[in-house]
């Protein structure tokens, strides 16, 4: 798996938002990739240098459209804790 497939899409809330102060990031991730996947993706992609990564396998939410159940698609979630003095300005705009 290239270190482009690894990384899905950043994850923008107002919470992942107020941490990019504290150099915490967070992104989907591809459900196949290890913490030193998204590492190696991280470092590679935005040029700076990881101090930790977090996963989190989070489950699909089950929604209802009147008779029609369904479920969204399972992700998978990487918080990556940054070193000191280092920030990847792509994700703050």
């Amino acid at each position: 798996m290239s270190v482009y497939e690894v990384l899905v899409k950043p994850v923008v809330t107002e919470k992942s938002s107020a941490e990019l102060g504290k150099n915490i990031y967070t992104f989907i991730v591809d459900r196949r990739a290890t913490k030193v996947d998204v590492r190696n993706a991280v470092e590679k992609i935005y040029s700076v240098k990881v101090a930790k990564v977090n996963t989190q396998n989070v489950s699909g939410k089950k929604r209802h459209y009147g008779r029609i159940a369904g479920q969204e698609s399972d992700r998978k979630k990487a918080v990556v804790y940054l070193q000191a003095g280092q920030k990847i300005d792509a994700l703050l705009g």
